[in-house]
């Protein structure tokens, strides 16, 4: 038998790709099994692909419906999925290496590094274990806290199903559901919707900020990754969240009840779930062309880097705020709580912005050839989608169950770079190695602007 050349996976990035890739082909496999729809046989593999792609890579988009052509074997692979995929395949390698009470050699170390974004080496194994915990908690409390209310409605066996579904889906912004209309069934359930946000909230702040607050009585600091996380995203929540308001004059087309506050705890959901959750009650399509293009940049935004989120990233949109803002000062450096952001992490906040729109563009472009836009639409009934699969976030207007062929592949590549990240995913394709010019041309400017 002929063995793969080492050279192929020598690098992390490559590493790190090459295992997302195996969890994605391991699921497609088990979603093509009889047992896994209810109609046996109904799955094509290319919806299987799609199904496993949108699972592994928290997303939520779904060529077929959830609760209807899967069944309880179908729904507990894409779970497992949703979870591996959301706290890492590493996670789960380091929890096994834990109990067999063996060593992390460097190489599994390093691997570890580069999916929680680690600083050193020092902590991996004291911060995987953090992770393991934190999650287990806060699904744990999300699965009592949503048993309370759907074992009256559905029964013992549905209710504990569904507690166990909502909590898991909804802590690692994955956007499934086993209710077959994600949650429009709790418009006017405040308690459900209020448990959602929290949990929505919990996965995409991030397990490393987790620790950072739950740290601070002892430490009595934050670090500057934490500074930035917490503001950007208490920022993006008030300005969207006010902005709903305004645009969908507290979602007004909610016409099932007249209570002012179930409308807000709707307004609510619906400026927090675009942060990559994807859950929501109301039909996207029939929203407001200001809330439709708001969410759009929501999805771009993301979530907080080593979350279950995708798009740019919290902290990339928040330096690039302040980088703009300090020029626009005539400031030289760009400074946030007494503390300066090297040029090197600037010029790399700029970097990820500008090729995550060049692969936006081309995508749309892709797109706007292989797919059928309805007469009520534009534009933005494709650049949705796109975002959506970019930013792994689960939302749509009604594209993704009308795809083609060629539109599938393109919404996977994006879920895939969404979730793994640009600079892993191009890394790993170029395999590309930190290089120093030896050589400094003499410096001159162009005009700008």
């Amino acid at each position: 038998m002929k063995k793969l050349p080492l050279h192929l996976f020598k690098t992390l990035p490559q590493k790190m790709t090459s295992g997302f890739i195996v969890i994605i082909l391991l699921g497609t496999l088990l979603l093509k099994l009889p047992m896994a729809t209810v109609i046996h046989g109904s799955t094509s593999w290319l919806n299987a692909l799609f199904t496993a792609t949108s699972a592994t890579c928290i997303t939520g988009l779904t060529v077929v419906n959830t609760a209807t052509h899967w069944t309880i074997f179908g729904q507990s692979i894409i779970l497992l999925m949703s979870e591996v995929g959301a706290l890492g395949y590493m996670t789960f390698a380091v929890l096994l290496f834990n109990l067999i009470k063996r060593n992390l050699d460097l190489s599994t170390q390093l691997l570890v590094k580069e999916s929680l974004n680690l600083e050193n080496l020092t902590d991996t194994k004291s911060v995987m274990s953090y992770v393991v915990s934190l999650s287990a908690i806060m699904q744990g409390a999300g699965w009592l806290l949503f048993a309370v209310d759907f074992i009256p409605r559905y029964g013992w066996r549905r209710g504990v199903y569904c507690a166990l579904y909502q909590s898991v889906m909804s802590f690692c912004n994955a956007g499934f559901d086993v209710f077959g209309n994600s949650l429009k069934n709790f418009q006017n359930d405040p308690y459900v919707l209020l448990v959602t946000i929290i949990l929505i909230i919990a996965g995409g702040l991030g397990f490393l900020v987790w620790r950072d607050v739950l740290l601070y009585r002892e430490r009595r600091r934050l670090n500057l990754n934490s500074k930035l996380t917490l503001v950007t995203t208490f920022s993006l929540f008030t300005i969207s969240f006010l902005t709903l308001l305004i645009t969908e004059k507290n979602l007004a087309i909610i016409q099932t009840t007249s209570d002012n506050f179930n409308r807000l705890m709707n307004t609510l959901l619906l400026s927090v779930t675009p942060r990559t959750a994807g859950l929501i009650t109301v039909n996207t399509n029939q929203l407001q062309e200001g809330s439709i293009f708001l969410i759009m940049i929501l999805m771009f935004i993301g979530g907080t880097p080593g979350s279950t989120a995708g798009g740019i990233k919290t902290t990339t949109f928040g330096i690039l705020v302040l980088q703009s803002i300090a020029q626009l000062r005539g400031q030289k450096d760009v400074m946030f709580a007494k503390r300066r952001f090297s040029a090197d992490n600037i010029n790399r906040a700029l970097l990820l912005i500008f090729m995550a729109t060049g692969i936006i563009s081309i995508a749309t472009l892709i797109l706007t050839q292989t797919e059928v836009t309805p007469k009520e639409f534009g534009l933005e009934y494709i650049l949705f989608e796109v975002l959506s699969a970019f930013g792994t976030v689960g939302l749509s207007l009604g594209l993704t169950a009308k795809l083609s062929i060629v539109g599938k592949i393109v919404i996977m590549l994006l879920m895939f770079i969404g979730r793994v990240g640009i600079f892993t995913s191009m890394y790993a394709i170029l395999n590309q190695q930190t290089k120093t010019n030896l050589i400094r041309y003499p410096e001159e400017n162009v005009l700008i602007g």
